[in-house]
């Protein structure tokens, strides 16, 4: 077995870390902490009370702040007291791997233990600026698309996000609807995905909370008519991969810098194709021809759709375990970790360049 190294995993406290969470960066932290405890290294997850996890577990908060009305206003500053904590522990570890949005690099220049960040959100202007003034801390970007926003910094790894796809249920048959999962704002682009639906004639389900009401009432519910399009609200785990799993093809029509977007490989481990706006990461994730296609704009999309629905799902599913599975993700990890603490486990991460 290769060295063991003391790793520091810090998730963010907006929810728990567990296999059934809703939330994308918690589920990431899970996956990847599961598996490098597997591989038999010793982690530490900075998480709130009520995660689930086979490492050992430090928890200054026993919830998260949705679950405190109290805590709301103040969020970053219990975030920022939850990462220090892990950096003031520092000794403790081989290396401090963190996913609390922008609040790590700061911290990362006071201690000697090696820092990783890992950048889950899009990242502002005025943030990437403050990077900038912190060399020491390895940056990692979720795709090429997401390296590209790192104006001024170099060497920068791009690691794709995993799912655990033998999870996911698996169905072999088209369904007869289209699905949008996400919050219903403008950003994420709900009447793009709405207006290809209608266009190409198929039903479409929109899942997700709603938490610009005034935008939801004024654009988005005026469509909803339980027919060609049903809003059923925000849902679980289990909801979310029944919905995937039956529908036709996801439509993926988010209008902002999305670095990522972990709901398309979510669609894909079920079997289910992507539709997607060409935007962003889409064309790293989205394979034509073989996990679906994508298009320049709504009406484009809508055209697209029906190949999307006809293609082959065993396929579908096949890529996305070779492509996106997390315990691909968790060894570039560990490849990076040893990298920085000065191991070698005879190999280099897989680095997407």
């Amino acid at each position: 077995m290769s060295e063991r190294l003391r790793i520091a995993q810090v998730a963010p406290l907006a929810g728990p870390v567990a296999p059934e969470t809703g939330s994308s960066i918690e589920q990431i932290v899970w996956l990847l902490t599961e598996e490098l405890v597997r591989r038999g290294h010793e982690v530490t997850l900075f998480a709130t009370g009520d995660s689930q996890t086979s490492a050992r577990l430090h928890a200054d908060y026993p919830h998260s702040y949705k679950k405190d009305w109290r805590m709301w206003d103040t969020w970053q500053y219990h975030e920022l007291v939850h990462l220090g904590a892990a950096f003031e522990r520092a000794g403790e570890f081989d290396v401090i791997h963190s996913h609390v949005y922008h609040f790590a690099p700061p911290f990362a220049r006071l201690v000697e233990t090696p820092a990783v960040h890992t950048d889950h959100v899009p990242t502002g202007g005025d943030v990437r600026e403050c990077y900038a003034r912190y060399p020491g801390t390895r940056f990692v970007a979720l795709s090429r698309y997401h390296r590209s926003k790192f104006e001024g910094l170099k060497n920068i790894p791009v690691i794709y996000n995993g799912v655990d796809v033998e999870s996911f249920p698996f169905n072999p048959e088209a369904g007869d609807y289209l699905v949008f999962l996400g919050h219903m704002i403008e950003r994420k682009g709900p009447v793009e995905a709405i207006r290809a639906a209608r266009k190409v004639g198929m039903p479409l389900v929109l899942a997700g909370p709603r938490p610009d009401e005034a935008y939801f009432e004024a654009e988005v519910a005026p469509f909803v008519d339980g027919r060609i399009v049903e809003y059923i609200g925000p849902v679980s785990a289990a909801e979310r991969n029944e919905l995937l799993s039956g529908a036709g093809a996801l439509l993926f029509t988010s209008l902002f810098s999305e670095p990522f977007g972990l709901v398309m490989v979510e669609a894909m481990a079920c079997g289910t194709p992507v539709a997607a706006l060409e935007r962003c990461a889409v064309p790293e994730i989205v394979d034509r021809d073989a996990t679906g296609f994508y298009a320049r704009d709504a009406d484009a999309l809508a055209a697209i759709i029906p190949r999307t629905v006809a293609l082959d799902r065993h396929r579908v599913r096949r890529q996305a375990a070779r492509r996106f599975d997390y315990r691909r993700m968790a060894a570039e990890y560990e490849a990076l970790y040893r990298r920085m603490a000065g191991r070698s486990a005879g190999g280099e991460a897989l680095w997407v360049s």
